[in-house]
Parts: C-alpha cells; structure tokens; sequence
C-alpha cells in the first residue's frame, strides 16, 4: 500500500493525550498549570520525586480502548495515535528499558498502547504513536530548551524550563547521547517491533532553529545532530517500512504539522514554496492533556469549520481528546467529538478523498469549497446560510447536477444570470452559476451542496 496516498485521502484522524497528568487535571497544590495540562511538571517545576507519586494512584479501571476506537470511527476519523511517552518522560506502554511505565509502576499494569493497536486493527483504523524524542523531564540527561533559574510560571509560558532544570541543574553535566543511546532508541525499537503494524510514527519535537537573541536567547533548543535523528529515523524505517514520519524530528520526511493554528491555504515548505502534504493538529478545548476546570471548549461549528477549512486547504486534521485518570473521556469530549460523529455521517463524501477545488471556482467569503480527486464532483459547504441565491464563479456550463449532500434533495441553479422576478438588480455574469436554496435553512450544522461536474 501506498501510505502517503492513504493518508491523504483519509484526510482525518484522533489524537489522544494520556499520562499521569490526567491525575492533576490542571492543578498542583492550588496552583494551576496555565493553557496545557499535560505541560504541568513543567509549568510548575514540579521534582520527579514528587510527580512520580502520582504512578501509585493511576488506576484508570474505566479505560476501554475498544471504546475510544469505535468512538473515532463513529467521527469519521480514518487514524488513531496515541501518546506513548509524553515530556514527562512516563511510558504507556510495557518498556523493558525503563521501569517508569504503566505497567510496572502503577496498580493499573496494563499496556495501554497494546491494547489500543488491538482494537484499531480490529475496528479497521490505522495505528499511530506519538513519541517525545526531544523532551524527558525524568532523564537525568533529557534535553531541552535551556531558561534562566527560577523562571516557572502558568503565566510565563515561553519563559518556562522546557529542560528539568529544577532537579538537574547543571546543563553542562548532561549527556543527550547517554539518553538518546539508553532510552529514547531503544523505546522506538520496542514500540515499533512489538505492537504490530504501526502506521504513523508522531515525533515531538526538536526545534534547534529557534535561536533568540538578547534576553530570548535561551530559546536556542537540541536538535537533530543533538539526538542524531537521522539515526532514529534510519532505525523506524528499518522495521517498518511503510511508516509515515512527521516533520519534528527536525528532518524533512512525510509530513508537516501546523499546530493550533488553521492554515488559510495549502501549506507550503518554508523555504522553497512547494506544496507539501500536512496535517493541523488541533484540540477540542485549549488543552491537549485533561484539564477539569478549562473553558475554553470550542463550539460546535468551530469544530466542523476546522475539518472543513483544512481539508478545502489540502490538509488533514488531527484532532486531539484528553481522557479523565479514571479512563474515560470527559462529558464535554464526548459532546464534541458527537458533533463531528453527527455530521460526518452524512457529510463524509465532501471530506475523504477530496482536496483544494480548482482555482477558477469562486464563491462568497463565507462557502468553502473542496473536491474529489478525480475532479468529478464539487462541494460548496455553507458557513453562514445564503438567501434565496448563491453565486459560484467559473462553474458555468460545467455543472450536471446538484443536491444537498446531507438528504439528497435536489438544488435548482442556472448558468449566467439569476430567474427570479424578486432580484431583478443581480448583473448576469456569463462565467458564473447560480444555485438557488430554500429559505428555511436545512437541518445540519452545515449545509454541504454536491455538485455533479459534467
């Protein structure tokens, strides 16, 4: 199978963040971890010693991976990944390298990644795993950003110790090939010999190249000569072949990913312009871990605008669900993830395989357009509800047929000029296609019309 064509054309996909920061959700101590829960160890400096308690009490007898997976597939979603080490350094699956991991150090002892790849393989999703290559907040010799002493805070994110600097001190003493060579290599050979087929390999994250100047020079991160990437990548595709690789092992391999931002166009490479293939990994509410007490849930057509402008971008979307300690998702998760469920069922022809429609076709600002690959259908999907008529340009003499995707009732439209006798005013334009709606808006989130193109 040809994976970069597959995953193009499943355009959609499940990230789940997991670890022992599902225990806190957010607050340690009465202080709270600002916008990312699964970043408090570090937002808070708090010492291995400490978090390291929180293994005993990780007991999530609610965790169902049958049910996460089945769930994805209601959505729609075509993947699933799932955090296998996070930055805290804290394995979720059985490693034999390193005793800090579900199985060993918590009463829970089961293989979470395990028991996830059964039910993808099972339910018929493609099996990712996302691995911190970079980040080990646990590692005495873990890399990272270097920050001045004593800068933890919530509210000074980018001032924060991306390093454990508050039990390591000593940057100069540290050796990122000891734990590149004791840990994080041998991890990625477990994950990727012992759990099957795996799909998509999601590395996070090493950005050398963000070298500040003044009193930003701390940003100055490892890179890939650092944790010899290129060794790691060599290594993956030794024992899976087939594997996708994202970007942020500071290597250029199959994938770049945008990150809590939407792309208002087909995203293209830094420095050569080309089109590349990409994936905006996005949350449901601000946090990628679970966060009990945030606000910042994204409305429901937030959420299907996202899939939408990413896919009328030439993108894929990742979207990401942090679970409860106890194993199950959060109310507000489920309620999102139902919107995408709700809508997808019968809006799913205008996503999978379809990508960025021709450049001649022009709608109002609030339509995006997507299309098939082989170019035969069109999909005009409307963010704010039109009256009486829309106008597409460039469509004229080109369209077969059209309907509502979500019922299949039939759309009137005509090429050239708009026949009705309430807008008189409309100036005829030869190039264009006029589609005319009902007045009562039709009963899904968004409207998708399918254009059948001659």
């Amino acid at each position: 199978m040809d994976m970069r064509k597959w995953f193009k054309e499943a355009q959609y996909g499940m990230m789940v963040h997991w670890g022992l920061y599902s225990l806190l959700a957010g607050e340690y101590k009465d202080r709270y971890s600002g916008v990312y829960a699964e970043w408090i160890q570090a937002h808070l400096a708090i010492p291995n010693a400490e978090y390291g308690k929180l293994t005993k009490a990780f007991n999530p007898v609610f965790f169902n991976a049958e049910e996460w997976v089945k769930l994805a597939k209601d959505c729609g979603m075509k993947y699933f990944v799932v955090t296998s080490k996070h930055h805290d350094g804290f394995a979720m699956f059985h490693s034999k390298v390193d005793k800090y991991n579900v199985v060993d150090a918590t009463p829970f002892g089961r293989d979470v990644v395990a028991e996830i790849g059964e039910a993808c393989y099972k339910h018929g999703l493609k099996m990712g795993l996302y691995y911190s290559q970079d980040l080990d907040w646990s590692d005495p010799n873990g890399g990272g950003y270097l920050t001045p002493a004593n800068n933890h805070g919530p509210h000074d994110r980018e001032m924060m110790s991306w390093a454990n600097d508050w039990d390591f001190p000593d940057a100069s003493a540290k050796d990122y090939s000891k734990c590149f060579e004791e840990k994080i290599k041998p991890q990625v050979r477990e994950l990727l010999t012992n759990y099957g087929k795996i799909d998509i390999l999601w590395l996070d994250f090493s950005y050398s190249q963000r070298h500040g100047e003044g009193d930003k020079a701390w940003l100055g991160g490892k890179g890939k000569d650092d944790w010899e990437s290129e060794e790691l990548i060599k290594l993956a595709r030794s024992i899976q072949p087939e594997i996708i690789i994202d970007n942020r092992a500071e290597l250029e391999q199959d994938l770049w990913t945008p990150e809590q931002f939407q792309p208002t166009d087909w995203f293209r490479h830094p420095k050569t312009g080309e089109l590349v293939t990409w994936e905006a990994c996005q949350t449901l509410s601000g946090s990628w871990g679970y966060y009990r007490d945030e606000f910042t849930w994204k409305s429901p057509e937030m959420l299907i605008r996202m899939l939408i402008n990413t896919v009328s971008n030439g993108g894929n979307l990742i979207m990401n669900v942090g679970p409860t300690a106890r194993g199950y998702l959060d109310y507000r998760a489920e309620e999102a993830l139902k919107v995408y469920a709700d809508w997808m069922k019968y809006n799913s022809r205008s996503i999978y395989g379809c990508t960025k429609a021709e450049p001649e076709f022009k709608t109002p600002t609030d339509c995006r357009l997507t299309q098939s690959e082989d170019g035969k259908r069109l999909y005009i999907h409307l963010f704010a509800y039109p009256f009486d008529n829309m106008k597409v340009q460039g469509l004229a003499g080109k369209v077969a047929y059209a309907q509502f995707l979500h019922d299949g009732s039939e759309v009137k439209f005509t090429d050239g000029k708009v026949e009705l006798l309430s807008d008189d005013k409309q100036e005829d334009d030869e190039s264009a296609t006029f589609f005319y709606l009902p007045h009562v808006k039709p009963h899904t989130l968004v409207p998708v019309i399918e254009v059948f193109l001659r």
